[in-house]
């Protein structure tokens, strides 16, 4: 094979794969496209036959219906300080917890990191029960506790993401540290956490977005229509006669907003921390 027709192999699988990618790209961005325009369209566009993706005017009718219909930036606030208090005790928690399963020795310590790791195979729905009763009798119904307090003592795929990104460190470092004097508590703070800004970004990322979207924890422990999130939002916006599907869209496009934009802004971080947290270990 010569050099001109290897370049041509070389430049046809390149294109091959950069089709499937585009492809595969436009089968998840249609409906992100479809969610977006129809928020711009009149109720009566979005089934009609024969379909259109354009709405026949850009207009923020529904828009304006929407911020018009509930109190959105009370809801806001609501989702604000719930997502807030979960980052900030999700990345406290579980780094403190990752540390102590990553770069200390202690009796046991691998078998209780696998039972953490089966605490994430147990789906939220059954402990939803247990968790119920338990909260009743603590008067924490009706509260924002039962969907912030929790997250301070640890996440199992957080714990994990922690760990494996601090096992890649080289221990070389922290045994530095303690012959200059340093504690264990110094060195988590010190020297582990300002190097570990792609799993923490990671971490806040994905708490983020778990709580953004939350709706069940939300629909059982709030109660209160005072203390809605967003995710709660769209039980205000339809009924059983009257579904409202293009202000539902567009409230949509609202929640998608920030998550796309905290993506893009620490997607760097992000790819990094997965990627290192996933294959060190």
């Amino acid at each position: 094979m010569n050099s001109k027709t290897y370049r041509l192999s070389i430049w046809l699988k390149k294109f091959i794969m950069y089709l499937l990618l585009a492809a595969f790209a436009m089968i998840f961005l249609l409906p992100l496209f479809f969610l977006l325009m129809g928020s711009f369209k009149a109720e009566s566009e979005l089934f009609r036959v024969p379909f259109k993706w354009l709405p026949d005017r850009f207009n923020l009718d529904n828009y304006v219906r929407m911020f018009a219909s509930i109190p959105f930036f009370r809801y806001l606030r609501n989702t604000m300080i719930i997502v807030v208090c979960n980052i900030i005790g999700s990345v406290a928690s579980c780094s403190l917890i990752a540390y102590g399963f990553s770069r200390l020795r202690w009796p046991g310590r691998d078998k209780v990191f696998i039972l953490v790791l089966i605490t994430m195979v147990l789906p939220y729905q059954v402990t939803l029960i247990p968790l119920y009763l338990m909260y009743t009798k603590m008067k924490w119904v009706g509260t924002f506790l039962p969907l912030i307090v929790p997250c301070f003592f640890g996440n199992g795929f957080f714990i994990f993401l922690f760990r494996q990104f601090f096992v890649g460190i080289p221990k070389e470092m922290s045994e530095a540290a303690r012959i200059d004097g340093a504690n264990e508590f110094g060195i988590y703070s010190k020297l582990i956490m300002p190097i570990s800004k792609p799993v923490i970004a990671s971490v806040c990322i994905l708490a983020f977005t778990r709580n953004w979207n939350d709706f069940l924890g939300p629909l059982v422990f709030l109660g209160d229509d005072k203390l809605y999130t967003l995710s709660l939002a769209a039980s205000m916006l339809k009924s059983p006669m009257n579904p409202n599907w293009a202000m539902l869209l567009t409230l949509g496009v609202v929640m998608v907003i920030p998550v796309f934009i905290l993506f893009f802004v620490m997607q760097k971080y992000f790819i990094q921390g997965i990627s290192m947290s996933g294959v060190k270990g």
